[in-house]
């Protein structure tokens, strides 16, 4: 692309074109992409990029990727759409397999959604519609921590934190929901019991009306990317067992392998009533989603002819469910807890010498990923730009600046990201 064209395509953009969490009226700087490759972003007017975000947390393989660019190319020669109700197709078939092979064994039904928000909204309609169907219908209501995030739509709006998930300007029209205290326990600390007593008292207290509690396992994302410590998520089990009340873990962010592990709730070694996956599934490739539940729920709603009411119009879509089978088998096959695990040590020593800025609140890794929270909310204009002209795609947001790279990345692109991340601390001080 020459100058003008460049501008042009910026200047439409602006112009038309509505970008996730941004005003029309006084839009976010864009930078126009026109390839990907490996752990780079390459931008129209020819810089590289290495990428700290994984397209949202999603490119854990890279970009371009050889084996998943076949899978959807063989599978596009067959067949590259076609609908759900009454039919299946063997890239479906495959993909369920793999994922009950992976996940905690109770989790033995499946169903495909084309979206994280839309996977979990579909987890919250299963939880009601199974208590709606099986008794006692009074629990209609769920309960979730502050500080989470579970996406965009209705119903997850509605179990988002109501100040840090962006939504506070639905308040008075989403469904109320039942918020305890964030968990205070942090994931590298001893832990204290006392962290679940609040969120056991209004467990204790509504459980008539309560049909799940939805959470992040382990880490919270969006709502603040909070790491807490996995002996909660027991306690959470134990209550939920007592209270009747299903447990609902939305694995979306955390899912294939970010946090060290292949599943977050496989720290506490604990398995939900209903789990979500997304992002990573399809290795960035395509959006795909699944919501996965037990015998119990998926019975419990099936009773007497009962029938789940949910259907997307790309259910199952076959290319999607070919670049995840894909997917799976690079994690499957491939060394990606040592890849991870390398990621972790290198953004622990890189990141660590922040917490001595009187800017900065705290620094936490986990996995691949790291944190470094500010006392104060970043300019995303001026620290963006400051990272594309040093090489690299950091979109940091509130008070965070993050980095959730690819698996693949390597130790010298690694660094090039953090020592990113603590020039522009040092630039401010």
């Amino acid at each position: 692309m020459n100058k003008d064209q460049i501008n042009n395509l910026i200047t439409f953009d602006r112009d038309h074109i509505w970008h996730p969490y941004t005003s029309m009226a006084e839009p976010l700087p864009v930078y126009p992409v026109v390839a990907a490759d490996g752990v780079e972003l390459e931008l129209a007017d020819g810089r590289r990029l290495v990428d700290g975000m994984s397209s949202w947390w999603c490119a854990i393989h890279g970009y371009n990727h050889p084996v998943i660019n076949q899978a959807i190319k063989g599978q596009l020669d067959k067949m590259a759409h076609v609908m759900f109700g009454g039919i299946t197709h063997e890239p479906a078939v495959c993909l369920v397999k793999k994922l009950i092979d992976i996940t905690p064994e109770p989790l033995q039904h499946v169903f495909l959604a084309d979206s994280g928000s839309v996977s979990v909204e579909v987890a919250i309609k299963m939880a009601l519609q199974y208590f709606q169907t099986q008794g006692p219908k009074t629990k209609t209501r769920l309960l979730t921590v502050r500080g989470g995030y579970h996406g965009d739509t209705l119903a997850c709006m509605s179990v988002c934190d109501p100040v840090t998930g962006m939504h506070h300007l639905f308040t008075d029209i989403l469904p109320k929901q039942i918020f305890a205290h964030k968990p205070a326990c942090r994931f590298d600390q001893p832990y204290n019991s006392e962290s679940i007593d609040d969120l056991a008292g209004l467990l204790k207290a509504n459980s008539s009306e309560i049909a799940a509690v939805i959470i992040e396992p382990v880490v919270q994302g969006a709502g603040g990317m909070w790491f807490y410590h996995p002996q909660y998520l027991v306690d959470l089990r134990e209550l939920c067992d007592r209270h009747n009340i299903l447990l609902i873990f939305d694995e979306i962010a955390t899912g294939f392998g970010r946090t060290g592990k292949m599943f977050a709730c496989q720290w506490p070694e604990i398995s939900p009533d209903i789990m979500t996956v997304g992002k990573a599934l399809t290795g960035g490739y395509m959006t795909l989603a699944a919501s996965l539940t037990t015998e119990k729920v998926a019975m419990g709603i099936s009773d007497n002819g009962g029938v789940f009411m949910h259907g997307p119009t790309f259910m199952a879509n076959p290319l999607a469910c070919a670049a995840a089978c894909a997917g799976l088998d690079l994690l499957n096959k491939g060394d990606w807890a040592s890849q991870v695990s390398e990621i972790e040590t290198g953004l622990k020593a890189m990141l660590e010498p922040c917490r001595s800025s009187e800017l900065v609140a705290d620094v936490r890794v986990l996995g691949a990923i790291g944190v470094v929270e500010m006392h104060q909310p970043v300019d995303i204009a001026a620290i963006q730009k400051f990272f594309v002209d040093h090489g690299v795609w950091i979109r940091p947001f509130g008070k965070l600046i993050y980095l959730m790279p690819p698996y693949i990345i390597s130790p010298d692109r690694l660094k090039l990201l953090c020592d990113a991340v603590t020039g522009w601390i040092n630039l401010q001080a």
